[in-house]
């Protein structure tokens, strides 16, 4: 049977172990472990699989020099592996996107975001240079306007698992896969917690974009009310809203305190508000903290100025007291 390594940070390793298993003798995970109840720790500990929660390369080179497996598969890992490590055995790479387009990061999130008609799963062959070698496997999906990020990776979680074993098998037999035209790739940037900040002044469109693209377990698209970050779990356009000429993007116009919604301008319509949740708080509908229509959401530059002013009065009333 073939001996494989795992290398798994994500959401991804769960389904990633479970097709490798029926068809692999997995000899280990590299995992870092952060929750007691990882569901990827459970099965593996049942499969009498050893966890190695040491995630470096040094690591990854010791074991492999170790346990000397067919193949490592990575499915999530936040590093590109140099190519005097990956020269060591094969590697294969599990890629949600439809390579060559989206190479890098974030990239079912990315998908949504542009409002991408569809998402993939590639597993390919880790060649040097970043997401590069030839695909092994691929198949493409449709993204809905209503999926979410967590649908679309529940969704080439399960291919994964119904593909992956069989493709590494096939893949050390001998398959060499078909190589990718680099001169198509496209990239997506590594997304930091800052970049999750709506803009009102975007459209409808792509304001829910972003709303459903970093669902839990990401860590949400956010806005601020009353200067304090608010996270906005859920929402929808309003078909065929008023027509405002006078428009302030980020207005609340509507609010419902028995259906939980609050209705918001944006650059070309309104947004339906559904779910949100303030930092270190239970998530609830947002017509239970955001009261008035007279409420803009975001940073306001005179809500700023305003708290500047406040700080300069308590410093100046601190350097006083100190004298």
């Amino acid at each position: 049977m073939t001996n494989v390594l795992l290398i798994g940070l994500g959401t991804t390793t769960l389904t990633a172990l479970q097709s490798l298993i029926s068809q692999c003798n997995v000899q280990g995970i590299v995992r870092n472990v952060n929750t007691v109840d990882d569901p990827v720790v459970s099965l593996a500990q049942q499969a009498g699989i050893p966890i190695f929660s040491d995630t470096s390369q040094e690591e990854i080179k010791s074991l492999i020099l170790k346990f000397q497996p067919d193949c490592v598969v990575v499915s999530s890992y936040n590093q590109i592996l140099p190519p005097a490590l990956i020269e060591l055995t094969a590697f294969i790479n599990v890629h949600y996107s439809p390579l060559p387009q989206y190479r890098g990061r974030a990239n079912v999130n990315w998908a949504i975001i542009n409002d991408e008609p569809c998402a993939a799963i590639s597993i390919h062959q880790i060649a040097p240079g970043l997401d590069e070698g030839n695909i092994l496997f691929q198949q493409i999906i449709p993204i809905h306007f209503d999926d979410t990020v967590a649908d679309i990776y529940d969704s080439l979680n399960q291919i994964q698992r119904q593909h992956l074993g069989e493709t590494v098998v096939k893949a050390l037999n001998g398959y060499q896969g078909l190589p990718q035209n680099s001169a198509e790739a496209t990239y997506g940037c590594t997304r930091l917690l800052e970049d999750g900040e709506i803009n009102w002044s975007n459209s409808t469109r792509s304001i829910k974009n972003l709303i459903r693209g970093l669902v839990s377990p990401f860590p949400g698209a956010y806005t601020y009310l009353d200067g304090k970050k608010l996270t906005v779990w859920q929402a929808k356009p309003v078909d065929n809203p008023p027509t405002y000429v006078g428009r302030i993007a980020g207005r609340v116009i509507g609010r419902s305190k028995t259906e939980g919604y609050v209705d918001v301008l944006t650059g070309d319509g309104v947004l339906r508000i559904l779910e949100v949740q303030f930092a270190g708080e239970e998530k609830t509908t947002a017509a239970n903290l955001i009261k008035s229509v007279k409420t803009t959401l975001g940073l306001q530059m005179s809500e700023l100025l305003n708290r500047i002013q406040i700080l300069e009065e308590i410093i100046i009333k601190l350097q006083e007291n100190a004298k």
